[in-house]
């Protein structure tokens, strides 16, 4: 009797370990483009969740950002590796975490979008050194959307 309950214990674990479990929080999907952000801080977003771009707070801030597609055909062949293709006339939209539209842009013949605004359009009325703006880049590529978070900080 001992011996059958476990026995029973044992195909239980090994049956509720089995099983897949979906991440309840977030579905996460592979982006379809590489966004690298300039004046940004370290690697400006290639391999950072929230690259922080910096900027002068007596200047007038800009964002800008590479768009790349990455193509992997070539990914085995050590002499060729990936390729970063620029990601020409793409429509991107720069928000604040809160919602509000900071501008629509379209990426250039180099995968290049410019954002150049006032520090009050990006909602800081008197930036000082330290302050920060919270920010999200979306639009779609290949019928897949995407958006990358980012932050501009002054300086």
């Amino acid at each position: 009797m001992k011996t059958a309950k476990i026995l029973l214990f044992v195909v239980t674990v090994f049956a509720a370990a089995s099983c897949k479990v979906e991440d309840p929080f977030v579905d996460r999907v592979v982006a379809p483009v590489l966004l690298v952000f300039d004046n940004a801080i370290g690697d400006g977003g290639g391999f950072t969740t929230e690259p922080t771009v910096t900027s002068k707070a007596t200047a007038t801030p800009t964002v800008s950002v590479r768009i790349l597609e990455l193509d992997k055909t070539n990914i085995l062949d050590y002499k060729k590796g990936i390729d970063s293709i620029p990601v020409t006339g793409l429509a991107v939209s720069l928000t604040t975490r809160a919602g509000v539209k900071i501008a629509d842009v379209t990426t250039d013949a180099k995968g290049r979008a410019t954002i150049t605004k006032t520090w009050a359009e990006f909602g800081v009325a008197a930036p000082k050194a330290g302050s920060i703006v919270t920010l999200t880049l979306t639009g779609k590529y290949k019928e897949q959307a995407f958006s990358k978070l980012a932050r501009l900080q002054a300086n």
